[in-house]
């Protein structure tokens, strides 16, 4: 019922014309990273222990990382060598996932 409600509000703003052909382009760019992150977190999973929270690409899409981390955070996730090195430099935004593939945040 959620899901239906926050589609119905989306296209609601869409068809107003509020949001800016560029805003669902960017919308739409986080919906499919994220997508990609999750997939690549269910492949990575069954190759290997995820539960230090390493990282998964330096580039999952152009100017993003994937990661995976706890929620709530623990020490390991802090650990510079379990985080994607190319996070501040070649890529801005990041996508955070569980140790079960599940979407944690984006940034």
């Amino acid at each position: 019922m959620k899901q239906l409600l926050i589609i119905l509000f989306a296209s609601l703003i869409l068809i107003s014309g509020c949001v800016s052909e560029s805003s669902v382009q960017v919308i739409s760019q986080k919906i499919d990273v994220v997508a990609a992150c999750k997939q690549l977190c269910q492949q990575e999973k069954v190759k290997r222990d995820l539960s230090n929270g390493p990282c998964l690409s330096n580039a999952i899409a152009e100017d993003w990382v994937c990661d995976v981390a706890h929620s709530p955070r623990i020490e390991a996730d802090n650990n510079p060598a379990n985080q994607c090195s190319s996070y501040g430099k070649e890529a801005h935004h990041f996508v955070e996932v569980d140790t079960d593939c599940n979407f944690i945040k984006e940034y």
